[in-house]
């Protein structure tokens, strides 16, 4: 990977007020540009806008996928951490009391690929994962 360059990503949210919450205080994002409709997050380095879809209807049922004995939700979103940076952000998430959808875990342990991982769903339903690796080599490391 040479040059990585920041993501965009526009999620639906039912409530601003609770998406800034959620994303500023709970995940410590910072705030940038707003409208009525709208906000913009520094996601990690990422730029992530909460758009307010008032008519999005929400059944609290997810397709999820087994990965390594645990059920995935799908869709879901996050960011690759250093180590570092994942146990800060799970302290973090643990002292806002989040609830996690999928406890953080070593998923993979002892094999290729081996990360640490959490599942936590933001207050307008959209699932987050964030991950990190013993070492950047083992993010697209191959099972045998």
């Amino acid at each position: 990977m040479s040059d990585l360059r920041p993501f965009h990503l526009a999620i639906p949210v039912d409530d601003l007020g609770a998406a800034r919450a959620f994303y500023g205080r709970s995940l410590g994002c910072e705030e940038g540009r707003s409208d009525t409709h709208w906000v913009d997050f520094n996601f990690f380095g990422h730029q992530l806008v909460c758009h307010l879809d008032r008519t999005r209807a929400v059944t609290g049922k997810k397709v999820r996928n087994a990965v390594d004995g645990d059920p995935v939700p799908v869709p879901h979103f996050g960011v690759v951490l250093t180590m570092k940076d994942w146990e800060a952000l799970r302290q973090r998430l643990v002292d806002a009391d989040v609830f996690f959808d999928i406890e953080p875990r070593i998923r993979f342990k002892g094999r290729p690929g081996a990360q640490a991982t959490m599942f936590f769903t933001d207050p307008s339903g959209n699932t987050l994962e964030f991950k990190a690796f013993g070492s950047d080599e083992q993010i697209f490391a191959r099972q045998p």
